[in-house]
């Protein structure tokens, strides 16, 4: 009951700034000790449920982003797929995971800075399918969707607005999870546990957060307080992969 009230939490939090929650889900899954070998797989499709209905909510409200993303999901498409592919060794996995996490907890710290729109700079596509590549094959590695590490890129370097950025994020992490769980399937490492009530769970904490992200609150205290769970994760997984 326990990791399925975290999981809840985790996502309604994640999809209130249109991430799908997977770093999150790896955090809460490392700490109650959750088989290693369900991590990645496990995440990833909690990942596609959440990021896909907050990437819904979002569009409904009005913020679609489509222009802004595909040149990103061009370059990290098949390089999520080659991501979810190669096998990496438990220590590996354990240092990039914990980096991620790391990563993460930065990100959900990180206030929001006003802009206008004479503010915006959208990236060269040169650019973006450089990004989507290097950002794709760390999250198919890893098992998580990307989000997370895109949606800094795009506020500090004045890519986009918060809510596009958002929305391009919530559509970036639903199509690359989508691709790390197909290059898992191809090495027949896709191995997903009881996931079925985690399943539920997710879902209506993202059903709920993602309304609340798209037409209410930023929730900023929350986003540190999750934070502040995964490098309590990380911390944990670089003492054991030491």
């Amino acid at each position: 009951m326990m990791l399925l009230c975290a999981i809840a939490i985790v996502a309604l939090i994640y999809a209130s700034v249109g991430h799908g929650g997977a770093s999150g889900y790896l955090a809460v899954m490392a700490l109650f000790a959750y088989a290693p070998a369900h991590m990645a797989s496990s995440a990833l499709l909690l990942n596609v449920l959440v990021a896909g209905t907050s990437w819904v909510m979002f569009c409904r409200a009005g913020y679609g982003a489509w222009r802004l993303l595909w040149p990103f999901l061009v370059g990290s498409v098949p390089a999520a797929f080659l991501g979810g592919w190669l096998p990496v060794s438990g220590r590996v996995y354990g240092w990039l995971l914990a980096a991620a996490l790391l990563v993460a907890a930065a990100r959900l710290c990180l206030a929001v800075p006003p802009m206008t729109g004479s503010m915006i700079r959208r990236p060269g596509r040169l650019v973006a399918l450089a990004v989507g590549a290097g950002i794709g094959l760390l999250s198919g590695i890893v098992g998580v969707g990307g989000g997370i590490f895109l949606s800094p890129l795009m506020v500090l370097l004045r890519w986009a607005d918060p809510k596009p950025t958002a929305t391009a994020s919530a559509g970036f992490i639903v199509v690359n999870s989508v691709a790390g769980l197909a290059g898992r399937m191809a090495t027949g490492r896709l191995v997903i546990g009881s996931v079925m009530p985690l399943v539920v769970a997710a879902f209506a904490g993202g059903l709920i957060g993602a309304r609340l992200g798209a037409n209410h609150f930023s929730g900023l205290w929350l986003r540190r307080v999750l934070a502040a769970v995964l490098v309590v994760a990380s911390v944990k997984l670089l003492v054991v992969h030491a």
